[in-house]
């Protein structure tokens, strides 16, 4: 495995990945002018300020998970100070085979959190357990891929989906607590 601190330097900035945005960039953004911490939150994040942490973020613009986990994420690292570079998934692939989902998956987004020496201290993704849960469900009533209805299917459950996770501040909730219950396990 190549030295995380290596791979970080590598990394495209939080700007330089919104700016390049094809795809999903307004839908992020309006996540991360909406969500909010509160003040307990924000204060255990605190803590973690003297750690300098980072984070190595696997992802890509068209992905529904990122647009939403990413700008909750933006925020936790705001107040922890966590300084955070991206990497497009399907030009890393690999540094993203290192973090697979179930061992088979490159689902994203990713966060790898290393600390000044470059060592893994944690990572999360693609998703909070509430929110797998409900889409592994939503998934289970498509048609089967091979049927001629499959395409137009998920594309309204992509649809469903993304509406969900730009208009329902529960989601951003799990999201949080799961990426919080995280990153309370390094203090």
């Amino acid at each position: 495995m190549q030295d995380l601190n290596q791979w970080f330097e590598k990394g495209l900035s939080r700007y330089a990945y919104i700016h390049s945005m094809e795809v999903n960039q307004d839908k992020l953004l309006d996540i991360y002018n909406q969500f909010h911490l509160d003040q307990p939150e924000r204060q255990a994040l605190h803590l973690l300020q003297p750690k300098k942490l980072r984070a190595l973020i696997l992802t890509a613009d068209w992905c529904g998970d990122a647009m939403v986990n990413l700008p909750v994420f933006m925020r936790i690292a705001d107040e922890a100070l966590i300084e955070t570079r991206y990497f497009i998934r399907d030009n890393h692939l690999d540094l993203m085979d290192q973090y697979l989902t179930n061992g088979t998956s490159r689902a994203i987004p990713i966060i790898v959190v290393i600390d000044q020496e470059g060592h893994e201290v944690t990572t999360w993704g693609p998703r909070a357990p509430e929110l797998e849960e409900l889409v592994t469900e939503r998934k289970s009533k498509l048609p089967d891929k091979e049927a001629p209805e499959y395409k137009e299917s998920f594309k309204v459950f992509a649809q469903e989906m993304s509406s969900l996770y730009t208009q329902d501040p529960t989601s951003w909730d799990w999201i949080k607590n799961d990426i919080l219950k995280t990153l309370q396990k390094t203090i």
